[in-house]
């Protein structure tokens, strides 16, 4: 049998189960996942290898009005993402409106590239109420293979994987069969620490954050890890300490767990805040934390 493979790219809304639908068809947490928007700031990589096949998802940013260059930059990802798909994988759910983004719509319905689009969170509206939805969304993109799936419960994600399978073309492998992702670990330790951020802080601090890995010290019994913690104001730095820094010390061992659980090794974490004026419209700085 010849050997298939390709860039299965992901679009989507916030929101919508993009990062939970890639990692369910990974088989690991590569992208975290949060209940606010904009938890997905890069494009990232997940590379499921079969003896006869490759599949590179793609998670990407949901889509967004920009208001500032970081977010500027996390749309020229999402953009990236039509200019070398295989096959398309746009994820709705049954709460966004089908008329959202109606310019990303309109490219998906010019492009003769397979799309598959996904239905999320069926588990949340009743089979009279999906049947409208597979419908409508049938009606607007005609082409398309339309999916019902609900990634919480892990309805339908093998079939959207033989759908996904069935769809690929012929080609070689684009990464060693033993790879996992495109990303580093130093990546992966960053977005674990901002996943924590996300999960205890509300209101803007969590998208007025960034974490830079200073330094990855890797020995045999315990990696030793700096990184720090941009904000832009200094108020915003006195929330992220809390009170005798309280709240540092909870977003450290929180992390430091997750972290130990992905390297499979004990681990010392030190976090640091550092207040970076503006950093997410300074393109210098944008560049340093890995957009571009």
């Amino acid at each position: 049998m010849n050997h298939r493979s390709g860039f299965v790219n992901i679009i989507g809304n916030p929101n919508v189960g993009k990062s939970t639908i890639m990692n369910a068809l990974v088989g690991e947490r590569l992208s975290i996942i949060t209940s606010k928007a904009q938890t997905t700031r890069h494009r990232i990589m997940g590379i499921v290898n079969g003896e006869d096949f490759q599949i590179i998802y793609s998670d990407t940013p949901g889509i967004i009005n920009p208001a500032y260059k970081l977010q500027e930059s996390m749309m020229k990802f999402v953009l990236s993402a039509f200019e070398d798909a295989d096959i398309f994988l746009y994820i709705t759910d049954v709460i966004e409106s089908i008329d959202k983004n109606e310019h990303y719509i309109s490219k998906l319905q010019k492009t003769n590239i397979p799309i598959i689009l996904v239905i999320n969170k069926i588990d949340l509206i009743n089979q009279e109420k999906l049947e409208m939805l597979i419908d409508e969304w049938g009606k607007l993109l005609p082409k398309a293979r339309l999916l019902a799936v609900s990634a919480l419960k892990n309805f339908n994600i093998n079939v959207l994987f033989d759908t996904i399978l069935e769809k690929l073309p012929e080609g070689p492998e684009y990464f060693p069969k033993d790879s996992l992702t495109d990303k580093s670990e130093r990546f992966f330790v960053a977005e674990i620490i901002r996943e924590k951020i996300l999960k205890n802080y509300k209101k803007e601090i969590p998208y007025s954050v960034e974490i830079e890995i200073e330094s990855f010290k890797e020995s045999e019994k315990i990696d030793h890890i700096r990184a720090n913690i941009h904000v832009m104001r200094d108020s915003q730095k006195g929330i992220i300490i809390g009170h005798q820094g309280s709240m540092l010390k909870k977003v450290g061992t929180e992390a430091r767990k997750d972290i130990e659980s992905f390297l499979d090794k004990k681990v010392f974490l030190e976090l640091f805040v550092k207040v970076n004026k503006d950093w997410r419209d300074k393109p210098l700085q944008l560049r340093k934390f890995g957009y571009q």
